[in-house]
């Protein structure tokens, strides 16, 4: 490997903890760790840190949690690090350009899609719902504006029918892992160079929004479908369903594109009883893995053994 290097962390959640012990494993020197301040969490709102927190912590490593780095006296204790770079996944706050310009060779970040389509907070949910049937990490140097910077080094994964947002997390985490210390050298020895952004096919991955959640059955089947899986596990899509205590609310976290054909037939509608649902597009979405408010998600047939539903009903 190249040169051990003095560098800054920063990150926050599960996909980024591979990151920092890749880059740990590899020999850098981490000066420090940045991450998202504690919040509450669980039933008694315990401050809880953050994955890429406790992970740090647990390696002894000196962990910072400024709410901004607007101050400048957060600045100057940056800069103060004397870094060679600073590696950032999925961190959570702005970078002014002092934090950019601080590290001798930049910063660089590890983003989860294949720049510049869906730049922002929520890609791996954004394209799974979009329907993209590729994604993959691209270590790209950062500049002021929003995941515009040049790429330095990529990696590619196929999203399947078959994958949920959970499952395309997970994998993309270890490929961020594989990348990060590879493009970290061939940053610090010249042998990779970063290469400007195509000026097309932008795309914004917004935050995931309650409006996003709840399904429309008057959609085509296949927008649905993605739907559902690209929001599994969290935060999670759902529709409601008809019960003797009045309509419930379920949590949608599987499901397949169905070979029934129903047109004509109002879109919700429960085609048999394996919970296959009619679209707007006479096409139908079998629900595969849903939860019940306070329950614990089951598959289709032990579903059906608790909340009875007979085909004709209908979800909204």
């Amino acid at each position: 490997m190249t040169q051990p290097l003095r560098i800054a962390f920063m990150g926050s959640p599960d996909i980024a903890v591979g990151v920092l012990k890749a880059l740990t494993e590899a020999g850098h020197e981490i000066a420090c760790v940045y991450s998202q301040p504690p919040r509450p969490a669980g039933r008694g709102k315990k401050l809880t840190p953050t994955p890429v927190h406790a992970y740090a912590e647990s390696r002894g490593l000196d962990v910072r949690t400024p709410k901004s780095l607007k101050k400048a006296e957060e600045q100057a204790a940056f800069a103060a690090l004397g870094l060679d770079a600073a590696v950032v996944v999925a961190y959570g706050l702005i970078l002014p350009q002092p934090i950019l310009d601080a590290p001798r060779l930049g910063c660089l970040n590890m983003h989860a899609s294949i720049l510049p389509r869906w730049r922002g907070a929520a890609p791996i949910q954004r394209a799974m719902m979009a329907g993209d049937t590729e994604t993959g990490i691209d270590a790209m140097m950062m500049e002021a504006g929003l995941d515009t910077g040049p790429v330095l080094a990529s990696v590619r994964t196929p999203i399947t029918a078959e994958d949920t947002a959970g499952t395309l997390h997970d994998r993309l985490a270890i490929l961020a892992a594989e990348l990060a210390p590879r493009a970290l050298a061939g940053l610090a020895d010249g042998t990779l160079r970063p290469v400007a952004q195509r000026e097309d096919g932008m795309t914004y991955a917004a935050k995931i929004t309650a409006e996003d959640q709840r399904i429309d059955w008057t959609r085509p089947a296949a927008e649905i479908d993605c739907r559902i899986r690209g929001l599994s596990p969290a935060p999670g899509a759902w529709c409601e369903c008809k019960s003797d205590q009045g309509p419930v609310r379920l949590k949608l976290l599987f499901s397949e594109l169905s070979d029934v054909w129903s047109p004509g037939t109002p879109p919700g509608t429960l085609l048999d009883d394996r919970l296959t649902v009619a679209c707007g597009d006479g096409r139908a979405v079998r629900l595969l893995r849903l939860q019940k408010p306070g329950g614990k998600p089951f598959g289709a047939r032990d579903f059906l053994v608790g909340t009875p539903l007979a085909a004709g009903d209908h979800f909204a």
